[in-house]
């Protein structure tokens, strides 16, 4: 587009509507993200007395959605959706409804995250607001605004959440006249939640690592293993939803039968440790606290089988969760720190599994601190490469002049 009055008249308007967004989603973000927490609490002093109702809780949710939910079932697909211009707009109920479902997922046990519900929410309320304002010709920026602004008020990585948004709906191509405005409502957004007091995850990262040849080797090994790890999530997540899907067509049945089975399996491997988002592991990753050979896998497996039978949530904070156990587990065969390979983990299977590479980069920077940059960018590289262009967003479009 050229740069004329007429661009940087639209650029003003879009600026002020995404502070506007950014302000309003920050707030619904600390919401939603302090109930989790308590609900997160109460689980854990709770877990055997409410994880025998996650089947009772999962039929209500499935037919919720059924029965008023309409296409808000789509969650992360709807939003594609809208981009690609297959669908028109975002019902606003989906909102309460992937939140209180969310809500609900964690609170009886689903292993499941949290980020899809953010990047819902900010997705949806701008979209919104677009078509009240009838600001024309933006539906793409729009969606992009609030996507930045649902990640940032949530996880308080503002840039990360601008890359994000701007990377996740097309590998390989950057809408560059969302960059400005989806900086200030992630801005706005991390601003308002940071007023509102809504914790962040961060950790002072003191490792001490000479970036020469033997490292560099290290760590394009475990960008690759992180690769491939992010690839299996994501392989096993597609291939688990159309399993469930054929063998049991009534999402009823299908979310009763599994959920029994979930719930069992919870209980019968160390309960808690591996219910809700996974931040017990993440903590317990840059803690020093014990980490077992097999606490990566498991996560996977009770986090794909949790979201294929229908219940609501994420996968990034599980992500974080599958990635930092991970590196710890692969420190003492590269002779790394523990807490640096965790680090490494935290951010590339993320990447890895959602077909990004400059948010999860970003992430590392804003979470872990700047200084590590170099090794956050050459692990990331290998990460990206060997994912094999998979990610857990099905609809994600890929510009494949860049991945040539």
């Amino acid at each position: 587009m050229k740069r004329d009055k007429q661009y940087y008249k639209s650029l003003i308007i879009l600026s002020l509507f995404a502070s506007i967004v950014g302000i309003v989603v920050g707030v619904i973000d600390v919401i939603f993200g302090k109930t989790l927490l308590v609900i997160t609490e109460f689980r854990q002093q709770h877990f055997n007395k409410l994880i025998p109702y996650l089947a009772f809780i999962g039929i209500f949710i499935v037919y919720m959605y059924k029965k008023f939910g309409k296409n808000c079932a789509k969650g992360m697909s709807l939003i594609f959706e809208v981009a690609q211009n297959k669908e028109k707009q975002i019902p606003l109920r989906l909102i309460p409804f992937v939140i209180i479902s969310t809500w609900l997922t964690h609170l009886f046990g689903g292993s499941a995250g949290r980020e899809g519900v953010a990047v819902q929410v900010g997705a949806t309320f701008s979209n919104y607001l677009e078509n009240k304002l009838k600001i024309k010709d933006a539906t793409k920026i729009c969606l992009l605004i609030g996507m930045s602004a649902g990640f940032a008020g949530l996880f308080r990585t503002p840039i990360a959440a601008v890359f994000f948004a701007l990377e996740v709906l097309i590998v390989g191509s950057f809408h560059y006249r969302a960059i400005l405005p989806s900086l200030i409502a992630a801005f706005c957004a991390n601003a308002t939640s940071t007023f509102l007091h809504l914790e962040k995850f961060t950790f002072n990262l003191k490792t001490n690592v000479t970036l020469n040849f033997q490292t560099f080797l290290k760590l394009a090994l475990v960008g690759i293993l992180f690769g491939l790890v992010g690839a299996l999530f994501t392989f096993l997540l597609k291939y688990f939803k159309s399993f469930f899907a054929k063998k049991i067509k009534d999402p009823i049945k299908r979310i009763t039968i599994i959920a029994f089975i979930l719930s069992f399996s919870l209980i019968l491997f160390q309960g808690e440790r591996y219910a809700g988002l996974g931040t017990n592991l993440i903590n317990a990753s840059f803690n020093g606290e014990t980490i077992y050979y097999e606490d990566w896998l498991i996560k996977i497996i009770f986090t794909v089988i949790t979201l294929s039978s229908g219940f609501q949530g994420g996968e990034v904070t599980p992500l974080f969760a599958i990635g930092s156990t991970f590196g710890v587990f692969l420190a003492s065969y590269f002779g790394l720190d523990a807490t640096f390979m965790a680090s490494l983990g935290y951010i590339a299977i993320f990447g890895s599994a959602t077909n990004t590479f400059f948010a999860p980069i970003f992430i590392g920077c804003e979470v872990f601190g700047y200084n590590y940059i170099p090794y956050f960018f050459i692990v990331m590289v290998f990460a990206h490469t060997f994912n094999f262009n998979k990610s857990i967003y099905s609809l994600q479009e890929t510009n494949y002049l860049e991945r040539q």
